[in-house]
């Protein structure tokens, strides 16, 4: 059966429009791990960090210049990709999973893997998961991990559990995990020195490497598409490659050692933009690219400090303040490029406000497939954007920002409302009790004042009370998105 068969058996049984039917695309979905947008040289002309790959990849498509993870840290901005809901309304409330941490994703919660296989798609996920496995409160490798990728939808789970700096380190395919942790790995204490690396002592399969995980994503999600993506395919495929890079610890094989001029996390983040042209090869190899909708972009801003952007003259950040974790822009700040040939605008650039929980939305109407109202409920549909239709009239109403800690922002065209002092994450101070007379939270006109640097709380207490208001309707509500 070819892929033109069968999207017409697919119109006949009335689960795809007409209007895709013709040729139902690939989606991949790349997203790297604490990359900043700074790191990119199509959005910053003095990184000291190559980035050829997703340059090119830009220049062929779209690149956003405001867009947003849903969190400032790793798992809830997963869980949201995945679900097109913010994680603060599931029971992940603060900070992150772990090695051993069970399922996160609530059963049958529709995810963009299950919705694209109702519409017949190939679905495979390859690199860092950090969603949890399994139903017990400590997962137990020796047994089936289950619930996990197959119940996320996922025809292909080939996956490290967590972060690359959290035992267990071991892989898991579909639901086993490859190599048993039977060696004790005494771990790193080197946080920001020497090779780039802390990670935390733990079990370890004895094959496993720390350094040949990032390699491994991107030979992994090649076969994939080498696989699948044959032009007499009869599925159209959905990739998800969540890399594990530039997190720390920073551990770039020996090829790409000295290619940037920002140290091991420059270093690692070039390789991470050579795994990305490892996709874009295969994709061409095949002939699939022609047909295929590819997204790149972070998890969350870079763990890259001031003092690092002193010492290298290199801001990750691209000038926003703070960094991963924070409730601040740097923090939830991040790339995001698409390319989709004959459909996507080569070297186009959009600014509108986007959050990567609106990847749900936007493959539902990019596959014609309707969402129910218990499902993607923070999710708007970023196609017309893509396909050049909206000019300038915003998609979302507004965005919620949510820190490591906990801490609420809520962004509405230019002003973005912080209910707190502080940054809620790493950077210090992290939390500042309000002083009688001052401002209880933070409000920054980011039009004229990006960096942040211009608390206006006292100064425009209109704009903080629809703000407020607004945050608190959509906290209260089960969604915030008004319809679809």
């Amino acid at each position: 059966m070819t892929r033109v068969v069968l999207a017409a058996c697919l119109v006949f049984a009335g689960l795809v429009t007409p209007t895709f039917a013709a040729s139902l695309p690939n989606i991949i979905f790349v997203m790297a791990d604490d990359m900043g947008q700074g790191d990119l040289g199509c959005y910053n002309t003095r990184s000291k960090i190559p980035t050829p790959n997703m340059d090119r990849l830009a220049g062929q498509g779209m690149r956003f210049t405001d867009a947003h993870t849903p969190s400032s840290v790793c798992t809830p901005t997963r869980y949201g990709v995945l679900t097109g809901r913010y994680c603060w309304r599931s029971k992940l409330k603060s900070g992150v999973l772990w090695g051993y941490s069970p399922a996160l994703i609530e059963p049958n919660r529709l995810t963009v893997a299950t919705m694209l296989k109702e519409r017949g798609y190939h679905t495979g996920c390859v690199g860092k998961w950090h969603l949890g496995l399994g139903d017990q409160e400590k997962v137990d490798y020796s047994k089936r991990l289950t619930p996990g990728g197959k119940e996320a939808g996922f025809d292909e789970f080939y996956v490290i559990p967590a972060s690359l700096d959290m035992d267990p380190y071991v892989w898991v395919h579909n639901d086993r995990v490859v190599e048993f942790p039977t060696v004790k790995d005494s771990g790193s204490k080197r946080r920001w020195t020497g090779g780039g690396g802390f990670w935390r002592a733990g079990p370890r399969g004895k094959s496993f490497s720390h350094t040949d995980v990032l390699p491994i994503t991107a030979r992994k999600a090649s076969e994939f598409i080498e696989k699948r993506g044959k032009g007499e395919s009869a599925k159209p495929f959905f990739l998800y490659v969540p890399f594990s890079a530039p997190h720390t610890p920073w551990l770039p094989t020996k090829e790409f050692a000295g290619k940037s001029k920002a140290g091991h996390y420059g270093d690692f983040t070039t390789q991470v933009d050579w795994c990305v042209g490892e996709i874009m090869k295969a994709l061409d190899r095949t002939g699939a690219a022609k047909n295929t909708l590819i997204i790149v972009t972070s998890d969350n801003g870079s763990h890259w400090r001031q003092q690092d952007v002193k010492q290298y003259k290199h801001d990750a950040h691209n000038g926003r303040r703070g960094m991963k974790a924070d409730i601040h822009e740097a923090g939830h700040r991040v790339p995001f490029i698409a390319r989709w040939p004959g459909k996507i605008k080569p070297g186009s650039i959009s600014h509108q406000t986007i959050c990567l929980t609106d990847f749900t939305a936007t493959a539902a109407a990019v596959v014609g497939h309707d969402i129910p109202n218990d499902a993607a409920e923070d999710s708007y549909n970023l196609l017309p954007v893509l396909l050049g239709k909206t000019g300038d009239k915003p998609i979302r109403e507004a965005t919620v920002h949510h820190s490591l800690s906990g801490m609420f922002a809520i962004r509405k065209g230019r002003w973005k409302l912080v209910l707190g002092l502080g940054s809620g994450g790493f950077t210090n101070p992290r939390n500042i009790k309000p002083k009688p007379a001052g401002p209880k939270g933070q409000l920054y006109d980011l039009e004229a004042d990006p960096s942040e640097k211009n608390n206006v709380w006292s100064q425009q207490p209109k704009v903080v009370a629809e703000l407020t208001t607004l945050l608190k309707q959509y906290r209260a509500s089960d969604r915030s998105t008004a319809s679809r």
